[in-house]
């Protein structure tokens, strides 16, 4: 039967909201509700990677002033506390390669290790541009320093490191006759009688 108030009928829009579970009408109160909920997790993730940077800030500060407080007399001791540790763990690795090599390792993990403490420690406003100078007197100082690393490991790998390392710090002596002579720093009574104690046991300890 068919009438104005028994029509039976199937009726789509009827049909698809009871398959949906919710009206057709609504679908637009349903896309903002996820709008809104896409901005909250938006605006969460701005804010963890807002505090995740003020933390990366405040701790390169913290560093930065660590190292400032520092004081000329630590340097040198944990200075002498690394290189003792450099002589051990060096002995140990040049043993059985070739000395070279040795050091080309561990060149490489100075210059990476100097590289990532530079970036970590630099200051605010960035770093200084380079002299020309000062950029000569740098490369002639690596040149140095690969020289001497260079006779360091050789010296290690024939000789003892007991003995290897006192005859390397001559070179405290010899810093102090340049810097008198190069540098026109004042040498006292003070350095000359440390420096040739110095010496002194460097020698005693050769000739053990």
């Amino acid at each position: 039967m068919s009438g104005p108030s028994g029509d039976l009928s199937p009726n789509p829009l009827r049909a698809a909201s009871a398959c949906t579970g919710r009206p057709k009408r609504n679908s637009g109160a349903g896309e903002k509700r996820e709008t809104r909920s896409y901005v909250s997790r938006v605006l969460t993730g701005s804010g963890s990677l807002r505090v995740l940077c003020q933390l990366a800030v405040w701790n390169q500060r913290r560093v930065r002033g660590t190292l400032i407080l520092m004081t000329w007399l630590t340097w040198p001791l944990l200075s002498a506390l690394f290189a003792a540790a450099t002589a051990i763990l060096a002995k140990v690795g040049v043993a059985g390669i070739d000395a070279n090599l040795a050091t080309a390792v561990r060149t490489s993990v100075v210059v990476v290790f100097t590289w990532l403490l530079a970036f970590a420690t630099r200051p605010p406003v960035g770093f200084q541009a380079l002299s020309s100078k000062s950029l000569i007197f740098l490369v002639l100082s690596g040149l140095a320093t690969g020289l001497s690393w260079l006779c360091y490991f050789h010296a290690l790998q024939v000789g003892p490191a007991s003995r290897v390392a006192p005859i390397d710090k001559l070179s405290v002596a010899l810093v102090i006759v340049f810097a008198a002579l190069f540098l026109g720093e004042r040498l006292t009574l003070g350095k000359g009688i440390g420096g040739l104690l110095i010496v002194a046991g460097a020698i005693t300890i050769a000739l053990e």
